[in-house]
């Protein structure tokens, strides 16, 4: 297996461009071509899950231009892919299957779905009842409630309310409010629950508002997609920086220097952007522009304890950060981390051990107290999760030699991490 030893190190300072968003990324590229006209879609992100998405596209027969460095002209097909028989292999690509998933449903056509092994441990029941109650003729091919998944034309009803569960994943109800307006009648989802990492659906609302279709909705209870919804390019829109990438440099300006992130400001459209503020509530120093953050070094780092539904992702940072504070942290609501690219908490818990660190793990926190000295060149274990190898590469920042575990799992979302994280770092 490969490692990668980080050296020790005790100071962050510099600048760095993000690359682009998943979320935002995957959901363009899937609308634009859902939309009637052809979108120039810039600064798309280049990775792992996004290149399965593309793959998916390009397999459907979606035509497609990669026109620049990371830059894609996607000629739409007004929801009627012409490829109507396929079978699609989607990695561990969560941001593609689910939507991919509602989409193929409702568009009609005989289409496979699968992934790797982790993927058909990753659930989508409740995104599969949820299409089902609008027609959607779908199996599992496996194991009830999880892929691989069969698709076959639906006979749409879309006369009652489709309800679906809002606690497990929202891109369960991502995937339906992007893909009921290919039905072209009006439908009304219900939220059974609370809805958890409510941001993503924020993201999802605003690019279905670019691209023409505008959703009304009563809180986060219900949405309506009105009757003859359909999709419009507009030429041109611009992927934002990944603010979950972010929140490992702004971080480590925080722990050790002044590090400022561009490609992502104060008004950014993805509700983790938010990390900052938490980084804040641990004595970061944060200053935001138009179009760039700064991060630098606290006077001390302390205690959180937080509920971190609206940051799932960027939470996971905040453990670490746990780690040079006095005192314990816990991180609540974060039962989703359990459903991911690993179960998270359970991972999170396991390699902070092996760093020093007493953790407590419950369905749905962890509390973390750091210790008195950290454990130089431990081998952390990813766990094919990019996550917990970007989050684990901040430890050395604490003056400790670390060795991360299968390095190139960053290809998911970053595939330049560690070339870039080494730049900042001394």
């Amino acid at each position: 297996m490969e490692q990668l030893t980080l050296a020790a190190s005790h100071q962050a300072q510099g600048t760095l461009t993000l690359p682009g968003s998943k979320s935002i990324s995957n959901r363009t590229l899937l609308l634009a071509a859902l939309a009637n006209g052809t979108t120039e879609i810039r600064d798309v992100l280049a990775s792992d899950d996004t290149s399965r998405m593309l793959e998916a596209l390009e397999a459907l027969d979606v035509q497609l231009e990669n026109f620049a460095d990371n830059a894609w002209r996607v000629t739409g097909c007004g929801g009627n892919f012409p490829n109507k028989q396929a079978d699609l292999f989607l990695g561990n690509a969560g941001t593609a299957f689910r939507p991919l998933t509602a989409a193929l449903a409702l568009a009609g056509g005989n289409y496979q779905l699968s992934g790797v092994a982790r993927m058909h441990e990753r659930p989508i029941g409740d995104l599969v009842d949820a299409l089902k109650q609008a027609g959607a003729d779908i199996q599992y091919l496996a194991n009830d409630g999880y892929p691989p998944l069969k698709i076959a034309a639906p006979q749409l009803d879309l006369s009652k309310r489709i309800k679906i569960r809002g606690d497990v994943s929202s891109q369960f109800l991502t995937a339906l409010l992007m893909a009921l307006p290919l039905t072209k009648q009006q439908a009304t989802i219900e939220v059974i629950g609370e809805l958890i990492s409510k941001p993503y659906i924020e993201i999802t609302l605003n690019l279905m508002a670019k691209f023409g279709v505008q959703v009304a909705r009563n809180g986060w209870q219900s949405f309506t997609i009105p009757a003859n919804s359909s999709y419009t390019a507009p030429q041109e829109i611009f992927v934002e920086g990944d603010a979950s990438s972010a929140s490992y440099f702004l971080a480590a300006g925080a722990i050790a220097g002044n590090v400022t992130v561009q490609g992502l400001g104060k008004d950014s459209i993805q509700g983790d952007v938010r990390f900052a503020d938490a980084l804040a509530l641990m004595g970061g120093n944060i200053s935001y522009a138009d179009n760039h953050i700064t991060a630098s070094k606290a006077e001390q780092i302390h205690t959180i304890d937080l509920d971190c539904n609206h940051i799932p992702d960027a939470a996971m940072t905040l453990a670490i950060l746990a780690l040079f504070a006095k005192g314990t942290s816990t991180l609540r609501n974060i039962a989703s981390w359990r459903v991911k690219e690993t179960d998270r908490i359970a991972a999170m818990a396991t390699e902070l051990r092996k760093v020093g660190a007493i953790v407590e793990e419950g369905a749905d926190y962890i509390t973390i107290t750091p210790p008195a000295t950290l454990t130089p060149n431990a081998a952390i274990d990813t766990y094919d999760d990019h996550r917990m190898a970007m989050c684990f590469s901040l430890v050395s920042l604490g003056g400790v030699p670390i060795i991360i575990n299968d390095p190139n799992c960053v290809a998911k979302t970053f595939p330049n991490y560690f070339a870039e994280f080494k730049k900042l770092v001394s």
